[in-house]
């Protein structure tokens, strides 16, 4: 994993996303999920491209299952982007790397 991507957890998600100055962008996905592991390589390419700017961090839903429901995240991939503690967009699905940089530059 990159510096600019990280693993959060329920336990620590309101420390890692919901208090970080940076925004955060949440993968909210699961180990059986194809089009998760085909989003990697994206997420890893904008936290580099966003880096210093954008923070991106990964939520195991079957694991951490409160956050998800808190949320209201059903599928996977779902990308939530926080700024100052609240959702300030949502991509569900596969996206490609340019359709997520376009909502994380609405953001930004």
């Amino acid at each position: 994993m990159n510096a600019n991507i990280f693993p959060t957890t329920d336990t620590t998600f309101p420390i890692d996303v919901l208090h970080s100055s940076t925004p955060v962008l949440v993968d909210f996905w699961g180990e059986w999920c194809g089009p998760c592991k085909a989003l990697a390589p994206m997420l890893e390419q904008l936290a580099a491209d966003y880096g210093g700017r954008l923070k991106v961090a990964k939520l195991e839903m079957d694991r951490n299952p409160k956050t998800a429901i808190a949320y209201g995240v059903r599928s996977a991939p779902t990308m939530l982007l926080f700024k100052d503690g609240k959702v300030q967009a949502t991509q569900t699905g596969l996206v490609s790397k340019a359709q997520l940089a376009k909502v994380i530059d609405a953001v930004l």
